[in-house]
């Protein structure tokens, strides 16, 4: 019986070990990727094609389909991102989101879209 309980607690500790290792690869693919997008997504900023949410998102700010499919492939990689901060942290993904937004907003360039926690848009 002891056996069998030090066999279980060392397939558990070698599943949680693969788990974190297979979050590591994901979450750096998912960066890899953020990255390739982001000269793209800078210049669609600069010509207010979208804008950044107070949610930590980016948000379509017209009909645009080519854009409209990229920002939904770049939140679907924040959502991943914020998801494993919050968990690193002992946090919500919304919390770690709407403090992302703000750190964004500080740091986006004059002339792009930005969202008010009131839901209110501004241009900087």
């Amino acid at each position: 019986m002891k056996n069998l309980f030090l066999r279980l607690l060392l397939v558990l500790g070698l599943f949680s070990a693969t788990m974190a290792s297979v979050r590591a690869e994901d979450l750096g693919a998912v960066k890899g990727r953020m990255s390739k997008r982001l000269a793209t997504l800078d210049s669609w900023k600069s010509q207010g094609v979208i804008g950044e949410n107070n949610r930590g998102l980016v948000e379509l700010r017209g009909a645009n389909a080519e854009a409209g499919d990229v920002v939904t492939a770049e939140n679907r990689d924040r959502e991943a991102v914020y998801a494993a901060l919050a968990q690193q942290t002992g946090s919500t993904a919304e919390t770690v989101a709407r403090a992302r937004a703000k750190q964004i907003a500080a740091g986006s360039a004059a002339g792009v879209w930005l969202q008010r926690e009131n839901g209110d848009w501004y241009k900087k």
